[in-house]
């Protein structure tokens, strides 16, 4: 097995009841902007594209890419 490096686009919001809800998406586009980010999670907002046990989802809270690198031990 090789090296291995992923990365996830996070995008966390806040529901009705106070909860966090966090939408992943893998292998997301190089050189992503935080406006552009922010911009589909506010159409995500707008348009209620999602639901949860917490209700709707409200604001947006944080963006981030969250990078893993595996090493195989050999």
């Amino acid at each position: 097995m090789a090296d291995t490096n992923t990365k996830t686009l996070e995008m966390i919001f806040a529901t009705e009841s106070g909860k966090e809800v966090t939408v992943a998406v893998k292998d997301p586009k190089d050189g992503l902007t935080l406006a552009e980010v922010q911009a589909v999670m506010n159409t995500i907002i707008a348009k209620n594209v999602f639901s949860s046990t917490g209700g709707d989802l409200m604001s947006v809270k944080e963006a981030q890419i969250r990078q893993l690198a595996i090493t195989e031990l050999t």
